[in-house]
Formats: structure tokens, C-alpha cells, sequence
């Protein structure tokens, strides 16, 4: 989206479908939208591509959002929102404005689902944002003699040891399964669940990944098991993104003592410029926010007047802190978190000051 030379219309609206007037409702919305941006001064070439893809993803329940990108008569992207913004927003700018997207996105993980048993496992890569998994993989190993023999007998013991050597093999290939499925989305966390005696074995072959495995209840033995689990995975998910959005602030407040964090907007603009930021930390509320100049040439570079960027303040970008700070930290290779206190500019360090 930053690759674009002319100005970008953006736009993100509530394409929830939960009532019968649903799509009524979106179409007014978007009309209301691109009203707007007709009245910043964006082209009829560049509303008509932004009309042709507008409306979010049809079949799928519950909130979500979406977010449009479009300059020069062309779509730049596209994305769903998991939920939608806190209210529709369009913009006519030098640079886009993805705020709302990237807030959603930040409350969101990229995560890994295991239904296990003796014979084998479903595995789901979830990227953040997408309600399908990104990549499924069904394993069932052998069946013979995966169940222990009750009884005594001669043979108990020989079909026993069968029964955990097929446990166990199946194990392996579970894991190397659940390995590929984090590295598919880059996953933050892996759920489990399943039957107690695969999942023990399991979680002896996943010591070595690097995300936290999560055990919850339900499985994959019938229907009403794998509902079990898809439920606790939503449940969970929301507790570890909050938990991982807390970590981010703890982090935060115990570097700002370290000097390698800045708690204010100067010294975040200041940083963006000087490339020093390793995450940016912008809170939610936008309402009465500053602008800022940008170089055109230089991205990094922001400045309160034209005349204090780097480079000749001819040319120079003009628009809200917000997008011109997003895009500064992108094209710097930084990070970005959500201030939880819902205001606020600021920012951790790759070194100290």
C-alpha cells in the first residue's frame, strides 16, 4: 500500500451480517463512505474500484469488518476484520490509513488447534483474522490394537506393548504435524485436546516448540466433542491475546527505567526519525489528533513543520500523526501494540537513548 505515489482512499466499515436488513444496512453504509470521500476529492475511478470489492465476506456469522485501499483507479487490498470498527471511517490522504485494521489485527494471534486420540490428530493453522485455518491436516495411524487389552491371557502383554508403540509412533507424526502448522501461520500458541493418554504422549514431542501448548476440553470423537473444543479455543484465545497485550505493557513500563523506551510523543517522533523504534505504542482514541509532514523520500522521516524534515519540505506529505506514524514504523521494520488506556503515543527502543 505504501508503494502507491498518489493519494489513497481509505476506508473500513461494520459489514456485519446478523439481521435480516443486514445487507440493506452495508450498502448504506458504504454509500455514506464513499459520499465522504468524494467530498475529500477522491477520483469517481478510484470510489468505483473501492464499490467493487466493498461489502465483506457473505456466509459468515457473527461481527466483522472490513477494511478497503484503493488510488489511481485501482484496489491496493482488501482485508476482513475479525471485528468491525468502533465506528465506519473513510480518508483521502498521501498515505493510507489502515489504523483500525492494525488495532484488529493486534487483538488477534495466529494460533494452532490439535483434536488428538490413540489413532491420530486434526491439526489447523489459524492466521490472524481468517475464520478457516490456513492449512489442515488429518492423521490417523494404525488401527490395529491401538486399544489396550482388557483381559489377561498370554497375549495381553504383546498387544499392550503394541498398543503403546503404535501410541507413540503416532505421537511422533502428530508432532511433527502440529510443527508444521505453527511455522504455516508463525502461531503464538497451540491448543490441545483430546483424548488424556494421547495428549500426555504428545506433549512429550513438543518440548522443543517455541509457542505455549494449552490444554483444553473436547476433542475430535464425535460432533459434540470437536463443538466442545472450538468453543474452549475461543474462550482461550481471547484470555492469551490479553495476557500477550499486558506482557507487551509490562514490557514496556520496565524498559522506560532502562532508557530503552520513550513514553511520549516527541520522543516517539524523534525515534521513528532516527530509526532507534523496535515497537510503536499508539492508543485506540484518535479523536483530536495532531497532523504531522512526512518525506516522500525519506519515511522514516516525521516532523511537526514541514521545514524541520531532512529533507526539502517541498513535496512534503501532510496528514493525521496516526497514519504518517504507521507508516514511518513499517517502513522502519518496527512493531506495533495497542495502548491498552485507550490514548496515548510512545514507543520501545532497539537501544537506549
Amino acid at each position: 500500500m505504501y508503494e502507491s505515489g498518489g493519494p489513497v482512499a481509505s476506508a473500513c466499515l461494520d459489514t456485519t451480517r446478523d439481521t435480516p436488513d443486514a445487507e440493506k444496512m452495508i450498502e448504506l453504509r458504504w454509500r455514506a463512505l464513499r459520499e465522504d470521500l468524494a467530498r475529500q476529492g477522491a477520483d469517481d475511478a478510484t470510489l468505483d474500484a473501492m464499490e467493487s470489492v466493498a461489502g465483506g465476506v457473505r456466509g459468515i456469522g457473527g461481527p466483522q469488518g472490513e477494511a478497503v485501499f484503493a488510488a489511481d483507479g485501482e484496489v491496493l487490498a482488501v482485508h476482513t476484520m475479525a471485528s468491525p470498527p468502533v465506528r465506519d471511517r473513510a480518508s483521502w490522504l498521501p498515505v493510507p490509513d489502515p489504523f483500525d485494521l492494525v488495532l484488529d489485527r493486534g487483538r488477534l494471534l495466529p494460533y494452532v488447534v490439535a483434536a488428538v486420540d490413540r489413532e491420530g490428530a486434526d491439526v489447523f493453522a489459524y492466521d490472524v483474522a481468517v475464520p478457516d485455518p490456513a492449512t489442515a491436516r488429518f492423521f490417523n495411524g494404525g488401527t490395529l490394537h491401538v486399544h489396550k487389552v482388557r483381559g489377561g491371557g498370554m497375549a495381553s502383554s504383546h498387544y499392550q506393548r503394541h498398543s503403546e508403540n503404535v501410541w507413540e509412533k503416532n505421537a511422533e507424526q502428530v508432532a511433527q504435524d502440529v510443527a508444521r502448522a505453527v511455522r504455516d501461520v508463525g502461531a503464538a500458541v497451540v491448543f490441545v485436546g483430546g483424548d488424556q493418554r494421547a495428549i500426555g504422549l504428545l506433549r512429550a514431542h513438543l518440548d522443543a516448540l517455541e509457542p505455549p501448548v494449552v490444554e483444553l476440553p473436547g476433542g475430535r470423537a464425535d460432533h459434540d466433542a470437536a463443538g466442545a473444543l472450538r468453543a474452549s479455543v475461543d474462550a482461550a484465545l481471547e484470555d492469551v491475546t490479553a495476557r500477550s497485550r499486558e506482557d507487551v505493557i509490562d514490557d514496556f513500563h520496565d524498559r522506560i527505567s532502562q532508557g530503552t523506551a520513550v513514553d511520549n510523543a516527541p520522543g516517539t517522533l524523534r525515534a521513528l526519525t532516527d530509526g532507534q523504534v523496535e515497537t510503536l505504542l499508539l492508543g485506540a482514541e484518535r479523536d483530536g489528533e495532531p497532523w504531522l509532514y512526512g518525506s516522500p523520500d525519506e519515511p522514516r522521516a516525521l516532523a511537526t513543520v514541514a521545514s524541520a524534515l531532512p529533507a526539502a519540505a517541498d513535496g512534503a506529505l501532510h496528514a493525521p500523526a496516526t497514519p504518517l506514524m504507521l507508516r514511518s514504523a513499517v517502513l522502519g521494520d518496527a512493531g506495533f501494540s495497542e495502548l491498552t488506556d485507550g490514548a496515548g503515543t510512545a514507543a520501545t527502543l532497539r537501544f537506549a537513548l
